[in-house]
């Protein structure tokens, strides 16, 4: 389809003045257009034509297909004057970035009906610098009822906006004033549950999207609920989930925590009106999801988690909940720090076998894992150990905690710190802040696996959450602090992970697009 210049798109959807287009590159003259050398557009069917007044100019607008084009009404010219196709400049939206219509009206304190028509509006997706998604208006102004009348339900038919219109808008209002209050929605729902039983109970019901608003811990919980439901719908045994079902209902996440992980991983952008926009225009990409087990029984679904030093500062930093959650986790990572002393373990992980199919993998399950011959075996002092599904993007990560993984590719990064000196660990967390390589470094091992087993076998560095040194027990025996997507999880033996590829479908925009260079 012939596209005319983006920038002026843009100018024109923001109200700015168009620019003049230089003749050789930006002029597109109509004999073009019939001369089949544009045959996508020559295929392309025209719905409607007429006249509307767009910005200041009386422009001649056709609807077809795929776009809607303008092009600004000139007056006659001597025949022969070669500037006449210069100046014909048209302009295009894609009607895949329009998210809602509307009719234009004024109304006035006198007025008792519906108010005086001016046109219609149209609400539009622009994408942005750095990944941000935003929206914008376009007024189409034309004072005739059937005229208007005629074009709005052509846009409403295109749309398929009849059943919600309308509420959309009200979605994107609502995030824009960051007023959340968990109203249900004909187009999304957005739910607040104060707990998983909760949510999981409430999934039976739901027939179209779920939208969360909050941080990381919340998103974790509502995707680990969703694909909960999925499972039990289906007949599968919860104690022990070897091939689980996709999630049937899509999930929306608009970023509203102290940490907003999964959000920026899935929109390159901490964005709450990029989040709001994906989901509306409904971006939806599959990603992929871990699971965790011990000793035969399932614990949860999640997307990240850490070992040692990452589970020990959240355990921390749950005693301190009376502080702002910048401020404990702040605190508690510097008194881990202050602290540090490593876990006696043993890691056993599967390589990721790349030239596998996704499908292939999804449908055959755990049978790989009885093929003991392929696990690697790694034992020793480690300060931390990292195992992630997703890129795991943050403020204090750029390029994220795993960089070299992505949302749906079938993997996990497992990155193992062993022992070192505090300072050379310090030096290591700091990297993350930069472009640099921060697993330059000689204590520092990656890998990208596909399960994961970890073994601690050191008594004296087991949690108790009474206590902040020492050795100790807990009222349900002894265990050992796990971060999973920022909630503490208390296990007492080997924790088995397991990644499951496109398990559940996320809004967000396409992968490559979101992963910092």
């Amino acid at each position: 389809m012939p596209r005319g210049r983006r920038g002026s798109r843009v100018s024109a959807l923001e109200g700015g003045r168009e620019e003049e287009a230089p003749p050789a590159a930006d002029a597109v003259p109509s004999v073009l257009w019939a001369s089949g050398q544009q045959p996508e557009a020559a295929a392309e069917q025209i719905l409607l034509r007429g006249i509307f007044e767009i910005g200041r100019d009386s422009c001649d607008v056709v609807l077809s297909e795929r776009a809607l084009k303008w092009q600004p009404i000139q007056p006659e010219r001597p025949t022969g004057d070669s500037k006449c196709d210069f100046l014909r400049k048209e302009e295009f939206i894609e009607l895949k970035d329009i998210f809602s219509v509307k009719l234009k009206r004024r109304y006035s304190v006198r007025q008792q009906n519906c108010g005086t028509l001016l046109g219609i509006t149209l609400f539009i997706c622009l994408r942005k610098e750095q990944n941000k998604l935003k929206d914008s208006t376009l007024d189409l102004i034309n004072f005739s009822e059937d005229h208007c009348d005629t074009w709005f339900r052509q846009f409403q038919k295109i749309l398929a906006v009849t059943e919600y219109e309308g509420h959309a808008l009200s979605l994107l209002k609502e995030c824009e004033l960051q007023g959340f209050d968990g109203r249900h929605l004909k187009l999304l729902i957005a739910v607040h549950c104060h707990s998983v039983q909760e949510l999981f109970t409430a999934t039976q019901t739901l027939k179209t999207s779920v939208v969360c608003i909050g941080g990381d811990g919340f998103a974790s919980e509502v995707a680990h609920a969703l694909l909960l439901r999925a499972q039990k719908n289906a007949g599968v045994e919860t104690d022990l989930i070897l091939t689980p079902i996709q999630a049937q209902l899509p999930l929306g996440v608009i970023p509203a925590g102290s940490t907003n992980v999964l959000a920026h991983s899935l929109h390159g952008i901490p964005h709450v009106v990029t989040a709001t926009l994906h989901i509306i225009m409904g971006h939806i990409q599959p990603v992929d999801v871990c699971t965790f087990s011990t000793t035969g029984k399932f614990i949860r679904f999640g997307f990240s988690a850490m070992f040692g030093f990452g589970g020990r500062a959240l355990a921390l930093a749950e005693k301190y909940r009376w502080m702002s959650p910048n401020q404990r986790m702040d605190f508690a990572i510097i008194k881990t720090l202050a602290k540090l002393k490593p876990e006696d373990c043993e890691i056993a992980f599967l390589p990721f076998n790349s030239s596998q199919d996704l499908e292939e993998r999804s449908t055959e399950g755990s049978r790989k894992s009885d093929c003991n011959d392929q696990w690697q075996m790694t034992q020793g002092q480690f300060l931390n150990v990292s195992i992630m599904a997703i890129p795991c993007l943050c403020s204090v990560a750029p390029r994220g905690l795993a960089p070299n993984t992505r949302l749906n590719n079938g993997s996990m990064a497992l990155i193992i710190t062993r022992n070192t000196s505090r300072s050379e660990f310090i030096k290591h967390l700091k990297r993350y802040t930069s472009v640099k390589n921060q697993f330059n470094f000689p204590f520092v091992e990656t890998y990208t696996v596909a399960e994961v087993k970890v073994h601690p076998r050191s008594n004296s560095s087991r949690h108790n959450p009474e206590e902040e040194d020492g050795p100790y027990e807990t009222t349900s025996g002894k265990s050992f602090p796990w971060n999973i997507d920022g909630d503490l999880m208390e296990v007492a033996s080997e924790v088995h992970v397991r990644v499951h590829p496109r398990l559940i479908n996320l809004y967000g925009g396409r992968i490559e697009e979101m992963i910092p260079k």
